[in-house]
């Protein structure tokens, strides 16, 4: 390819993104192509240690704004070390969340404000978009008991904690940024099985990569 691509994948606690990157990534992988899978917060020495205050459940106190604030920061460091550099090199960065995250769920869910957060996070980017966003949409309920399910587990974070009324504003958000660009941003039914959802992505990637080699 003559540039590398960034992916992200984006959608509520629950919506079965992250299981749909891995996939991709190894199939990508598979087609001999060079991968990059990352997420956010994290993906650096410095984001891992921002996300793990961000998630903490102990942390309640967190105000908005310095959620806002902390993700941020995380992304402008995985922007510069880690995402450029690997555009760069011609490779394929996988995102799990990105700044769309940031606006539906500060933005909105947390009620800071769309354009604010987008703005703050104009400057954490310096210009960089990604080239594509799947964004998995799927139905607070179904999330939700999915949600319930994770819990059983491992337990949830101090964001999958919050009310329904959160979430709800999350979703609106995400359909909102969606409808404003839809050639950029791709609505995938997450209420499907994992190998349907997993052909219309490799589908939607493979037809992006054509367009850049």
């Amino acid at each position: 390819m003559r540039k590398g691509l960034l992916i992200t994948f984006e959608g509520i606690d629950g919506a079965g993104k992250t299981t749909q990157l891995l996939r991709l990534a190894s199939w990508l992988e598979a087609q001999g192509l060079p991968v990059v899978v990352t997420r956010e917060p994290g993906g650096t020495r410095i984001g891992d240690a921002v996300r793990a205050i961000l998630l903490d459940p102990r942390h309640q106190e967190m105000a908005p704004r310095t959620e806002a604030l902390l993700y941020a920061a995380s992304r402008a460091q995985h922007v510069e070390e880690l995402i450029r550099p690997a555009l760069a090199r011609g490779e394929i960065v996988l995102c799990d969340r990105f700044v769309d995250a940031s606006i539906a769920y500060q933005g909105a869910g947390l009620g800071l404000g769309e354009a604010w957060v987008e703005a703050l996070n104009e400057y954490a980017l310096g210009g960089l978009r990604p080239d594509l966003t799947l964004w998995f949409h799927l139905d607070w309920a179904t999330a939700r008991l999915r949600l319930r399910a994770r819990a059983e587990g491992a337990g949830l974070d101090r964001i999958e904690r919050r009310d329904e009324a959160f979430f709800e504003r999350v979703a609106d958000a995400f359909e909102r940024l969606w409808r404003a660009a839809p050639e950029m941003r791709k609505r995938i039914d997450a209420s499907r099985s994992p190998d349907d959802i997993e052909q219309e992505i490799r589908a939607l990637v493979w037809n992006l990569i054509q367009q850049h080699l």
